[in-house]
């Protein structure tokens, strides 16, 4: 794992859009196309207000999919993935195309399949993930299945994601964020050749020491991507400040 450290989400946002974008432009020159792996949240938002301005990247060969979604959901409500993604990303640059969770499918176990079907043939270049203040990734919550192949999974969120997601503003109330959500499994995730991480905030700054110096465990999630070999852990100050000197100082003179 790669740690960086950087002033302010903004800078954070920039230098991981920046890698991101240098990674999707190798794949196109190496093979003529690039599958990229689209999250949402809070902390992605200067991630990709940066990299719809990244120069020099062909959209239009790059297929995209995203983590996760709330099952029975519109895509017009406010907390809607596909809502997030539209109005941040997918409306300002032109993507070969999609292949994103449909959260309002009439048959979710259905959607898992289909979504597990194209992740097979779209081996994914960059996935650009977040750290839950739980420690999760995605919606895979502790304790986390961390050995099972399937792609995507129906799984039921635990409190503390439920009050991050209300934390955020996402919802009016804590009863009415949701129970369940499809999900990309962490297998999957790991499965990427990139990983880009973008974890801004105080409020996470536990997740991200417990998945930087933490146990190797299913009740912090993010701790596997010590084992993956092309992880970049993005982080601002406030994120980084219960990490220990030694990994300040290897940051700062990365």
């Amino acid at each position: 794992m790669r740690v960086q450290v950087l002033p302010n989400p903004k800078a954070l946002g920039a230098e991981a859009a920046r890698q991101a974008a240098e990674r999707l432009k190798a794949a196109i020159q190496a093979r003529g196309a690039a599958n990229l792996i689209l999250a949402t949240g809070a902390s992605q938002f200067e991630v990709l207000a940066h990299l719809i301005q990244e120069p020099g990247v062909d959209w239009a060969k790059v297929t995209a999919f995203n983590l996760d979604d709330y099952p029975n959901m519109d895509d017009q409500h406010p907390a809607s993935f596909l809502r997030y993604l539209r109005e941040r990303f997918v409306s300002h640059v032109p993507l070969k195309t999609t292949h994103f969770v449909q959260g309002d499918a009439p048959n979710a176990r259905a959607e898992c399949r289909r979504l597990g079907e194209l992740l097979a043939r779209h081996p994914v270049d960059v996935a650009l993930i977040g750290i839950g203040e739980n420690g999760h990734l995605a919606f895979n919550d502790p304790p986390a299945d961390l050995n099972t192949e399937e792609a995507f999974l129906i799984v039921k969120l635990n409190t503390a994601c439920r009050r991050q997601q209300f934390g955020e503003g996402w919802f009016k109330t804590l009863k009415d964020v949701p129970a369940t959500g499809i999900t990309m499994s962490i297998r999957q995730i790991l499965k990427s050749a990139c990983l880009i991480v973008s974890v801004p905030d105080q409020r996470k700054a536990v997740a991200v020491r417990n998945a930087v110096e933490g146990k190797l465990t299913n009740r912090c999630p993010s701790s596997i991507l010590r084992l993956h070999p092309d992880c970049r852990l993005f982080l601002d100050r406030n994120s980084a400040s219960l990490l220990s000197l030694k990994w300040v100082k290897k940051v700062q003179g990365d």
